[in-house]
């Protein structure tokens, strides 16, 4: 479960007990190498911004929320409790993760045991740091000069926890960039296919090809999310070859290390 972070500098909550911040990196980082970079990114911003964090490490554990959601209410409850376990030990308060699935089980499940933690989506995260000035982005960081982009709002995040605009803050921080939204955002957005359980199904793959055509019909160069599940679905398209996924698909905070690590 470390492996993601191997070249960075991240230190493991056993090494450490000087830090503000717990990041959860939740298993589709720690496992896929589409997310790992996700995480990677998420470290980059965090170490520019001077944040002490930690992370769990080989301690983390599957947050249970997928159990959870197929009615798997046993194997949900083991592995929430195995979690909690750990967090006391450690004295975690505050958590930060990039998956709103994970943000779901800690906001809204874990509190049912009578645990509440201070939780927050990267986004939220880093707008606060940028809004208090400890994280700044180059000037002129699209070096190609002005570089459209769209932004998928997931549905975990947007209409179940209601964060619809610091993503877009955090993306328009970036000088030199236009923000063109699709047809359907905000409350109004289409589902990547992986919620209800229908990832697999001809159902899910015509509403991410409706959704490449309305982000074709944009003229983006990038789409942008900031959930793991919807970068991974959206990216199955790209291995069937379809000529509509003529544009690069993004995390939020990916997009952002980017622009960073382009003018240092």
């Amino acid at each position: 479960r470390l492996e993601w972070a191997r070249g960075l500098d991240v230190r493991q909550v056993t090494e450490t007990d000087d830090f503000d911040v717990l990041y959860w990196v939740g298993c589709a980082a720690a496992y896929d190498p589409r997310i790992q970079k996700i995480a990677r990114s998420v470290v980059q911003l965090l170490n520019r911004a001077q944040v002490r964090f930690v992370v769990l490490g080989p301690l983390e554990r599957c947050t249970g929320e997928s159990a959870r959601r197929i009615g798997e209410e046993f194997l949900f409850q083991e592995l929430a409790h195995t979690n909690l376990e750990t967090l006391h030990s450690h004295r975690i308060r505050t958590i930060l993760t990039h998956c709103p699935h994970c943000l779901n089980s800690f906001q809204n499940d874990y509190p049912q045991f009578g645990e509440r933690f201070v939780v927050k989506h990267h986004t939220e995260y880093l707008r606060e740091l940028m809004d208090e000035g400890k994280l700044t982005f180059p000037e002129s960081s699209l070096s190609t000069g002005s570089r459209t982009v769209t932004y998928h709002d997931p549905c975990r995040l947007g209409r179940q926890m209601n964060l619809y605009d610091k993503p877009r803050d955090l993306v328009q921080a970036v000088d030199g960039v236009d923000l063109v939204e699709m047809e359907h955002h905000g409350e109004d957005a289409l589902c990547c296919g992986v919620s209800s359980m229908m990832a697999c199904n001809e159902n899910s793959r015509g509403l991410r090809l409706q959704r490449f055509d309305e982000v074709n019909a944009t003229g983006a160069d990038i789409m942008l999310t900031t959930c793991p599940k919807c970068v991974a679905h959206f990216e199955c398209l790209k291995f069937e070859g379809d000529p509509r996924h003529d544009f690069e698909i993004l995390d939020v905070v990916s997009f952002l290390a980017r622009q960073v690590n382009s003018r240092q």
